[in-house]
């Protein structure tokens, strides 16, 4: 049986017009590549969010000096049972490109799956979504705008107040926040556990990236993860993709530079919701472990 990945790679032998728009599509010269894959069932089941009863939630909003002064949300939910005050470690959820801090909870259920993982022996902790802008890809930008130092000074120390373990800290991130996960953690290891990258957009070559994703060639290679990615020996690293998803051979390339090997599987999938809601269980079972391990072992 050919393989689905290897039928994309001899797309280019397809001859009629038929064959020609499904290599356009292919190569996302003409869009909707990811409804062609659902039409022909290489992505998987269509997952709904789980109807588990969430835990408490808790949210706020600040002017952000790191962000140009923007107004910045944020939301955490807590496992069942857990009171406001209870002191549990973070982790930090960064969206997917044009969407907020809504988009963990709302669109991928992840304080119903927190619920889920939290019931069978997962160590507790508090999931954190906040704004980091519909196009930063979450670092330093040239228009004032910069989303990890927000993280760091801003949105942290809120949470220190509430009670929260700060110090050190998991981060989960989709796509635009796969990558900005990524490159937090590189940047700052001596802070982060644990950090789950699902489908994380990495691309090799600056002309590749999307369009805004950098502000020129160089701000690309001061950001890029593969230069970087040796930082990331003292962080537990999982990384995720769909076997279909655009990104899965840069991801595979970057899975193949960590040493030690990370966590997580290119499995059955495209780049949407319903991969990520199925690869979240797995994620943040794998970040209450690393957290729990973590604050187990400080003095």
């Amino acid at each position: 049986m050919v393989s689905r990945r290897a039928l994309l790679g001899g797309a280019a032998g397809v001859v009629g017009a038929a064959g020609l728009g499904a290599v356009l599509v292919e190569t996302e010269v003409l869009p909707g590549r990811g409804a062609v894959h659902r039409k022909l069932g290489w992505t998987g089941p269509e997952t709904p969010v789980p109807k588990t009863k969430p835990g408490r939630s808790a949210g706020g909003t600040f002017t952000s000096r790191a962000r140009g002064n923007r107004k910045v949300s944020w939301r955490a939910s807590y496992p069942p049972g857990m009171v406001a005050t209870a002191q549990l470690p973070v982790a930090i959820a960064l969206h997917s490109r044009g969407r907020d801090h809504r988009f963990a909870f709302d669109d991928l259920g992840a304080d119903r799956y927190l619920a889920q993982v939290t019931a069978f022996a997962v160590q507790p902790f508090v999931v954190v979504s906040v704004d980091g802008g519909p196009d930063s890809y979450w670092h330093e930008r040239e228009n004032a705008d910069d989303p990890p130092r927000m993280i760091r000074d801003e949105l942290l120390p809120v949470l220190a107040d509430r009670g929260l373990q700060t110090d050190r800290i998991g981060l989960i991130g989709w796509s635009m926040g796969g990558y900005g996960a990524l490159l937090f953690a590189e940047h700052f290891p001596a802070q982060v556990v644990a950090v789950a990258a699902v489908s994380p957009a990495l691309w090799r070559d600056p002309e590749d990236a999307a369009d805004g994703a950098f502000d020129g060639a160089s701000d690309f290679r001061r950001h890029d993860v593969f230069r970087r990615s040796s930082a990331l020996r003292s962080v537990d690293v999982r990384v995720d993709c769909g076997d279909v998803d655009p990104f899965v051979d840069t991801v595979e390339e970057f899975r193949d530079r960590l040493e030690p090997k990370p966590g997580g599987h290119i499995s059955e999938g495209g780049h949407d919701v319903y991969y990520w809601r199925r690869a979240m269980p797995g994620a943040l079972g794998f970040l209450g472990d690393a957290l729990g391990n973590a604050y187990a072992e400080a003095p």
